[in-house]
């Protein structure tokens, strides 16, 4: 099984995506491919994001049972802690804090 979740992205992109998965709900795309469609998918996608962000999600022979996979400004980023793979929030940027920085 494969999962892709797209936020903000390019209509090209998405289309792309539809070609190769089913598009569940907006941006989310479910499917199961060969690891080399997988692979030329996200390679499409991190070229084409742009301002976008987004995640992909698939099925493997590790502790969790899957893996993952992001691209793009997010507060959610991939951390490995002892061979297990786990998201890290970053800390969210205050409107004052872009004020001061601007």
């Amino acid at each position: 099984m494969l999962v892709i979740v797209v936020e903000n992205a390019p209509p090209r992109i998405r289309g792309r995506l539809a070609v190769w998965l089913l598009e569940v709900r907006a941006g989310i795309y479910v499917g199961s491919t060969s690891r080399s469609v997988r692979e030329m998918l996200w390679n499409t996608v991190i070229k084409g994001i742009e301002d976008g962000n987004a995640v992909m999600a698939w099925n493997t022979n590790t502790e969790s049972g899957f893996d993952f996979m992001t691209c793009g400004a997010n507060r959610r980023e991939p951390v490995e802690i002892d061979g297990l793979k786990l998201v890290s929030f970053l800390p969210e940027i205050s409107q004052n804090a872009e004020a001061d920085s601007g």
